[in-house]
């Protein structure tokens, strides 16, 4: 019996031994990966993502893509019914041409004042020759009617003739002044039809950008998805259409307790593991850091000074770049979770 015993203490403590060696050398090995590693769970992928979003109101025409279809940058997705904008480019034009006709109109009476007032500037000429002959007859008869030599009814109609040279030479200067003031006039209405052609020149340029929103291009090549709209639907504009995850965008948010970023700089190795694949190996890099926590994003921050403070330990989300190659970054989506561990130290 006590033989039987002493092997039974010495089986159990083989086996203690054993546990305690395990579970030592498991405990040094955990200790050794988290002074050299930080790990977080709390981490998925993201991507860039382009909503697309109706720029005019319309009913939807035609649809070119299917759920989840690939698209490359610039092709035609949606088409709505143009009629109308058609119809907004056509009177916009129209207007557009009525204004090019009344500048020219314009222009013809500003050619037609200018030569108006090279007349009425040729008669001034011939009004101010007219006073100088008068002037000298009338000096002439003045000497004249002194002596006698002519009566006074010639002499006064020296002087009638005389006044009315002056007068008529003063009409004709009223005449010019008011012939260049024409001329002014004219030109600023000319300036005033020419600014009404470049209003109405962006009136068809804002309606032919109008027509333009009618067909909605892929902004960017990637998969789209979420397409809520049908055929013969009436969408407004600034309605989000459908989106696009897009080609070569996607990276790791890995929201790391503060506690945690002491360790963590820009261009640190991190090892990446799917959990929708935990068999392909993947590497990626920090690339940068939040400025604010996640708490501080969201819709209803937390504000400590309300008096209900209690102390968390609060995540900043960082950004992972991806290393892989193009056959398994093909099988990532968006918003799979994934483990993350970052190496902090070398050797």
């Amino acid at each position: 019996m006590e033989t039987e015993k002493k092997k039974t203490n010495k089986v159990f403590i083989f086996i203690l031994a054993a546990i305690l060696l395990i579970g030592g050398g498991y405990g040094i090995k955990e200790y050794l990966y988290l002074s050299k590693h930080e790990d977080t769970d709390d981490a998925q992928i993201d991507a860039d993502i382009s909503p697309v979003v109706a720029r005019v109101s319309g009913y939807v025409d035609t649809i070119l893509f299917e759920e989840n279809q690939h698209v490359q940058q610039g092709k035609l997705l949606v088409k709505l019914d143009d009629r109308d904008y058609k119809i907004k480019v056509e009177q916009a034009m129209a207007a557009q041409q009525g204004a090019s006709a009344s500048t020219n109109v314009t222009q013809a009476q500003v050619s037609t004042t200018q030569a108006n007032a090279s007349t009425a500037k040729a008669n001034v000429e011939a009004a101010k020759v007219k006073v100088w002959q008068t002037e000298q007859d009338f000096k002439r008869y003045e000497n004249l009617v002194k002596d006698g030599s002519i009566t006074q009814q010639q002499f006064d109609q020296a002087k009638a003739q005389r006044d009315a040279a002056r007068a008529a030479y003063q009409a004709a200067q009223d005449q010019y002044r008011a012939a260049v003031e024409q001329i002014n006039t004219t030109k600023s209405q000319l300036v005033v039809n020419n600014i009404g052609v470049d209003q109405r020149q962006a009136d068809v340029d804002f309606a032919n950008l109008q027509l333009s929103y009618t067909s909605i291009e892929a902004p960017a090549s990637g998969i789209v998805s979420k397409k809520n709209i049908q055929k013969g639907q009436l969408v407004q504009a600034g309605q989000t259409l459908f989106s696009i995850v897009n080609d070569n965008s996607l990276y790791v948010t890995a929201n790391f307790k503060e506690t945690q970023l002491e360790n963590l700089h820009q261009g640190q190795h991190v090892d990446i593991k799917v959990d929708a694949f935990p068999e392909e190996k993947i590497e990626g890099e920090i690339y940068n850091f939040s400025p604010a926590t996640g708490a501080k994003f969201s819709l209803l921050p937390p504000d400590n000074a309300t008096g209900n403070f209690v102390k968390v330990v609060q995540r900043v989300p960082v950004k992972i770049k991806l290393h892989a190659s193009q056959e398994v970054l093909q099988k990532l989506r968006a918003g799979m979770s994934v483990h993350v561990s970052v190496l902090t130290k070398e050797g």
